[in-house]
């Protein structure tokens, strides 16, 4: 064969593998690195600089990613809870939640203590000696400070000094406070508190001639929390609340309490939203999630939570490729016979692993050496077909039972390591994904893998930190639909049913 048509030949097989090839995704929570000194425990913050992006966030340490997706962990020293940074003049500022800012010539420091922020006028106007500070610099080289104030009071600006960062130009401005009529922002798990709210988190980009200023409530001790936005065409006002608000809220499933983020734009000019996750304390804590940021024809912004695979940051579901949802949950129940562990605690049963909710755990046996989860994934009467599955990713939120805290001072790196299997018949298994060697600590994970058809799943976990209990939060197995094998009995119809049956009551 001629070389060019070996080439051309060689070329067409690679593209067909190409497009074969599964579209990198994402999943929340995301699955961040935890280091010594740090976990991403929320209010986060990301900054992009030189074609790569640093996130900050309470707990301490940054991470770096080239694309958005996957995250190394960086020491770094004197990190604030509820961090800001910004570039200004070559160099990096860094604030929080302390009087004081720093700043370096890296984005990774070192950092240098500049002293606390000095406001020009009366301690009345608003300036409460630094909470969930941001720094905004706009298009034209001025800088601006924006902050919350505590419980009800809203939100707060102020022009800096662009000679030294530290000095108020200006008087603060109030620029909106907690509205009632805000159901969304009242403090509560059913915004029950028309009275009470904590507006905070502060954050503001500038597109196409509009300043959108977010900002979080109820408060980070509820699923309830949810971000909103407001909107000018100054940056110290006045703004307008936005008529779809809140603009990230969701209060059931695994992804819950999102608020309290960034939003930063890739390269492809797409923006994305990242935000904090609460989960149901004890024994979910804090996550971090992300999502795609739209803005419409009128300007508005929309950010729609999400809680399954989706494309990863510069990428979009190929024609044909199919979207994939949980075939796990609640699938640990009585009626699911060939569903097992092979351990329980009393209080912490294996059910809880799979049922959608991040307040509950299971808690195998402390003498099982490798604790073991088996999923049919089927329906589980005789008279159901048997609905078989292409699965291709897997979720595992790992837990001990306790609430998990901001740092990890003191504590043993998260070092998990484990195997899934699948199965059509239960007896035989092959492996699709195996992690027994993973030496990068995270309790949090999301792996793709290639689509399998399978009518079992098995997860087996075979080394974690001995220093507390092995717990998991959630094991969810993503798929679709692939077909079915016959019901082990023919369906009788409704006559032919007894009266006491639990299908003639249903």
């Amino acid at each position: 064969m001629h070389k060019k048509a070996i080439f051309a030949a060689a070329l067409a097989l690679l593209c067909s593998l190409s497009a074969l090839a599964q579209t990198p995704r994402y999943c929340n929570p995301l699955p961040m690195p935890i280091g010594a000194g740090g976990n991403a425990s929320g209010d986060v913050t990301v900054l992009e600089e030189g074609g790569k992006y640093y996130m900050y966030c309470t707990g301490g340490g940054a991470w770096v990613s080239d694309d958005l997706l996957n995250w190394e962990f960086h020491a770094v020293q004197g990190v604030p809870v509820a961090p800001d940074i910004v570039k200004y003049q070559g160099k990096f500022y860094l604030s929080g939640n302390s009087d004081n800012l720093f700043v370096a010539d890296n984005p990774l420091g070192p950092f240098k203590d500049l002293g606390p922020f000095k406001n020009t006028g009366p301690v009345e106007e608003g300036w409460n000696g630094g909470f969930d500070t941001k720094i905004f610099v706009d298009d034209d080289g001025q800088p601006y400070l924006f902050w919350p104030g505590r419980g009800i009071s809203g939100i707060y600006g102020v022009k800096l000094d662009p000679k030294d960062l530290t000095r108020f130009a200006e008087k603060p401005v109030h620029l909106f406070g907690f509205n009632p009529i805000h159901a969304w922002e009242r403090y509560g798990e059913k915004n029950e508190y028309p009275g009470v709210a904590w507006i905070e988190g502060p954050w503001i980009i500038k597109r196409g001639g509009i300043y959108y200023l977010e900002y979080s409530a109820s408060g980070t001790q509820w699923k309830t929390y949810a971000e909103g936005y407001y909107t000018a065409t100054s940056p110290l006002g006045p703004y307008t609340y936005a008529a779809n608000n809140p603009l990230l809220r969701k209060t059931e499933g695994l992804v819950t309490g999102t608020a309290h983020g960034s939003i930063v734009q890739a390269p492809d000019g797409e923006w994305w939203q990242f935000y904090t996750i609460v989960l149901s304390n004890p024994p979910g804590g804090r996550r971090i999630g992300m999502d795609r940021v739209r803005f419409d024809d009128d300007g508005l912004m929309s950010c729609t939570v999400t809680d399954s695979p989706q494309p990863a940051p510069g990428y979009s579901a190929k024609p044909g490729e199919k979207a994939s949802i949980p075939v796990t949950i609640n699938k640990m129940v009585a009626m699911n016979a060939l569903s097992k562990a092979s351990s329980q605690q009393d209080g912490w049963p294996a059910a809880y692993a799979v049922d959608d909710f991040s307040g509950t755990i299971w808690r195998p046996a402390p003498d099982d050496a490798q604790p073991q989860l088996t999923i049919e994934l089927s329906p589980a009467t005789r008279f159901d077909v048997v609905q078989i599955f292409q699965v291709d990713g897997m979720r595992i939120l790992f837990g001990s039972g306790a609430r998990r805290g901001f740092g990890m001072r003191g504590a043993a790196l998260p070092v998990y390591k484990y195997r899934l299997e699948v199965s059509m018949d239960g007896e035989s298994y092959t492996t699709v994904l195996d992690r027994t060697a993973n030496d990068v600590a995270r309790d949090t994970f999301y792996e793709d893998f290639a689509p399998t058809r399978a009518r079992f799943v098995r997860l087996t976990v075979t080394d974690w930190p001995k220093e507390s209990p092995l717990g998991i939060i959630d094991f969810t197995v993503f798929g679709y639909p692939d077909g079915h094998l016959p019901a082990a009995v023919a369906t009788p119809t409704y006559s032919q049913l007894p009266l006491d049956s639990e299908y003639s009551r249903r």
